[in-house]
């Protein structure tokens, strides 16, 4: 029989929760009821899961497939960049000058190379985060800023199936959160791609929000201080700042409505909110999100390791949550300067700081996760949402190319060491096994132990298949 806070709860009719789920089409997961049986043999979500939790490093604006992984030493002067391969643990992988701290470890992760899409600008942060294309139509002239009728992120999607777990009163921390910022906060947009969309605002992520020092400065691209790195939630207030009181007050107010709404809807079908209800207020005081939001606890050792800039403490921020038992945790690597990884004319910005600064955050996590046992639970993904133009600027810049880009994937049994796919010469098109962001998307989900064909309901409770095609690339694990 299910349970919710520890007590079985039935309807008027006599039938149990999970009967009522289950016969009236299980509308929690889009169930039919032929499926019934089946599902109930399958499991619920992350039972049978490869990952306990993805790690998703974000390098919004596109970083450029021949400065990093995909390197063409052997193309014309034109094409093959400014900087030179060096050797790394994987036979065949070209692997760039500056990334030498992953070459290291690259025997622990696997690159693709042949990551491929149509959607040609960064409106694809859409598709790579939520496996699905971005499609607005022209009337919406250059909005880039989120929507409610979005498609949910992946992040979201598995903050549904936690918050409908019979156990999810007993989490104690959110399944999704998002860090150091909202991605486009620090130009002024509030991008899309990012949010729970029409699956609804409680299953947003919770998010960091650590801002620039003015219009001209890269907090990514320097070292923040302590101060600066304030890794607190909106919202998050510590005892002191509450009263039990006022706590119990605020409850009690929400606890009137709940009456009012039990009079006129006797089915008890929102028992689902109360579960929500409970689990905001649980997060609202949660010694364990304020512990594992306390950086200060990393040695100097550590934090110098992974870098002291704000993509590097954001990572180890990462592992904090992801080792506390946060789910889905997204790393992200922003632009406050407009351009960042989109680097149309910023080579120097590639070696100074976009390639070793990730070079650095990336080899400490995979070592630490390593270390610290979590390296075969955690699934780690580090993406842009494209790749660079072939041809290059006469500054060594590179323009927005979509078709052919990387992907570097870690841990939860991915099998370290290989490439997968290969890009043409000129590393402008995938010459064999393409992999779209669907194909992605359907991978972590079949890593986190959740069907990516499953059903969760709209805003109107329709059933809605949640990923439209995508093949979970099971040969990458071992």
């Amino acid at each position: 029989m299910l349970t919710i806070n520890g007590r079985p709860r039935s309807v008027c009719s006599g039938l149990t929760r999970r009967e009522l789920l289950q016969v009236g089409g299980a509308g929690l997961f889009g169930l039919t009821l032929p499926r019934v049986l089946a599902a109930e043999q399958a499991g619920l979500p992350f039972e049978k899961a490869r990952a306990k939790s993805v790690l998703f490093l974000y390098l919004f604006g596109g970083p450029s497939q021949l400065e990093t992984f995909d390197m063409k030493p052997d193309a014309p002067s034109e094409l093959r960049g400014p900087f030179k391969p060096i050797a790394s643990r994987t036979p065949g992988l070209n692997i760039c000058e500056h990334l030498s701290r992953s070459a290291t470890v690259s025997d622990k992760f696997a690159v693709i190379r042949t990551m491929t899409h149509p959607h040609n600008d960064h409106n694809a942060c859409h598709y790579i985060q939520t496996g699905h294309k971005w499609t607005r139509s022209a009337a919406d002239g250059n909005d880039v800023n989120a929507r409610e009728t979005d498609w949910p992120a992946m992040g979201s999607v598995v903050e549904y199936l936690s918050q409908h777990l019979p156990n999810a009163h007993e989490r104690a921390l959110p399944d999704y959160v998002y860090l150091p910022n909202r991605l486009g906060h620090l130009q002024g947009y509030d991008r899309t791609g990012q949010y729970a969309g029409w699956l609804g605002s409680a299953y947003n992520a919770l998010a960091t929000d650590i801002r620039k020092r003015g219009k001209d400065d890269n907090p990514f691209f320097r070292d923040c201080t302590d101060e600066e790195l304030d890794f607190t939630i909106k919202g998050l207030v510590s005892k002191n700042e509450i009263t039990l009181d006022r706590l119990r007050g605020r409850r009690s107010l929400l606890e009137q409505f709940d009456d009012v709404r039990r009079q006129v809807d006797a089915v008890d079908k929102f028992a689902a909110q109360d579960q929500l209800r409970e689990r905001a207020a649980t997060l609202v005081t949660s010694e364990a999100i304020r512990t594992a939001l306390d950086i200060g606890q990393e040695s100097d050792a550590l934090r110098d390791r992974y870098g002291r800039h704000l993509f590097g403490q954001s990572t180890l921020m990462g592992r904090r949550m992801i080792e506390a038992g946060t789910r889905f945790a997204t790393v992200l690597w922003d632009a406050p300067d407009g351009y960042s990884w989109d680097s149309h004319q910023h080579s120097k910005d590639l070696e100074k700081h976009l390639i070793p600064g990730f070079d650095q955050a990336f080899s400490a996590l995979v070592e630490d996760l390593d270390q610290r046992g979590l390296l075969d639970e955690t699934l780690v993904v580090a993406i842009g949402e494209m790749g660079r133009t072939p041809k290059a600027t006469g500054a060594w810049g590179r323009g927005h190319w979509t078709y052919c880009f990387p992907c570097v994937l870690a841990g939860a049994g991915i099998r370290g060491g290989i490439a997968y796919g290969e890009s043409d010469k000129d590393a402008a098109y995938p010459k064999d096994n393409p992999v779209s962001p669907e194909d992605l998307a359907a991978t972590i989900y079949w890593a986190l132990g959740i069907d990516p064909e499953i059903r969760l309901p709209d805003r109107q409770g329709r059933p809605v298949q949640i990923l439209d095609g995508g093949r979970p690339l099971v040969e990458l694990f071992g």
